[in-house]
């Protein structure tokens, strides 16, 4: 949440001539509401089964593509495993604090987020972030989200293809 996947993912799909898809879009699209909706109206554990069987439709698809994942997407419903055999995962990583001063200074809305001061958000933040690295870790790639452009990204990725 706040590391630049959907902003990267789409320079990088771009890059590498490859379709770009945003899970969070796509379940939005498909479900006709927002995810902040879907989450007030339907709760949580809707949207993850929601996320897990799109992530299952789209990953039967024949073409390449590059997937911006929500952060919790790894996390549930043994999806790591299968993104992880579908293809190359990728965990732009950022501290806490730094994620924070994104979420706080976004338009978007973090349904996560509702209803939390500042304070609040970063003490989520980092609990999150330390429940959830166990998962993030296991990527096949880990990239350091500060500065990150989309030619230190495109060059990770050739690096470590060339190393596979």
């Amino acid at each position: 949440m706040g590391c630049g996947k959907s902003t990267h993912g789409k320079k990088l799909a771009k890059v590498l001539r490859r379709t770009f898809i945003d899970l969070d879009v796509y379940i939005s699209k498909e479900e006709g509401i927002s995810v902040e909706e879907i989450f007030a109206e339907k709760g949580e554990d809707y949207f993850r089964q929601k996320e897990s069987d799109n992530l299952n439709k789209i990953n039967n698809q024949t073409s390449k593509l590059v997937i911006s994942l929500g952060g919790g997407t790894v996390c549930f419903n043994n999806n790591l495993n299968k993104i992880l055999n579908a293809g190359l995962v990728i965990y732009i990583k950022m501290p806490a604090e730094a994620l924070h001063k994104r979420l706080i200074n976004s338009k978007t809305q973090r349904p996560l987020l509702q209803n939390k001061n500042s304070e609040e958000s970063l003490e989520y933040i980092k609990k999150l972030l330390e429940k959830r690295e166990q998962f993030y870790n296991k990527a096949h790639l880990t990239i350091n989200g500060i500065d990150l452009t989309t030619d230190k990204l495109k060059e990770a990725v050739s690096l470590f293809i060339a190393k596979h």
